[in-house]
């Protein structure tokens, strides 16, 4: 390992999530706002590291992350792995967030979809059913963000690596800023 070019690639990547991505996260956490406030839930996806990431989000948003206070609406839809399995095995893995997005999205909701190559079919193919429903969809990628970037109504991408550890370290930063600015805004009187 060459911890010299590990720190200069994740100093690069935290300088882009606080510079060139910090309007676009603050747009991410009003729009979290008002799909939350309008009484909508938040439905998240991704594949390996990306749907832990989706369940530590769906976490911290229905528990909580710096603040006492209600929980927030929203889904990992990589965790029940009853529904993930039926519709693997009786369709395709392609589908297994698609399926759900269409059964449990509707108008007002917001979709986050977590792709670091932004390659990811089911990935893909849950956004376009969002996209269908009338629901927002956040993409969190990397690089050109592949084929899911253009269905983004807000695309979050990390450029300045190609390395999926350091892309995943930038979306986790800022998954946590969303959930301090969240709190920030719902919770204030």
């Amino acid at each position: 390992m060459n911890w010299d070019q590990f720190a200069v690639e994740h100093l690069a990547v935290m300088a882009q999530v606080f510079n060139e991505l910090r309007p676009r996260v603050e747009e991410v956490a009003d729009e979290l706002v008002r799909c939350l406030k309008g009484g909508g839930k938040v439905l998240v996806c991704g594949n390996g590291g990306s749907a832990a990431d989706a369940q530590h989000i769906a976490g911290e948003f229905l528990n909580r992350f710096l603040m006492e206070r209600k929980p927030y609406a929203c889904i990992a839809l990589t965790t029940d792995t009853s529904t993930l399995t039926a519709i693997g095995n009786d369709y395709s893995f392609d589908q297994i967030f698609e399926k759900q997005v269409q059964a449990l999205g509707r108008h007002g909701d917001l979709l986050i979809a977590i792709s670091t190559s932004g390659k990811a079919a089911n990935v893909i193919r849950a956004a376009k059913a969002a996209k269908e429903l009338g629901v927002r969809v956040v993409v969190m990628t990397g690089g050109a963000g592949g084929d899911l970037a253009p269905l983004a109504d807000i695309c979050l991408s990390v450029t300045c690596t190609k390395h999926t550890p350091r892309i995943q370290e930038g979306h986790l930063m800022m998954f946590h800023a969303f959930c301090e600015l969240l709190e920030e805004k719902m919770e204030s009187r």
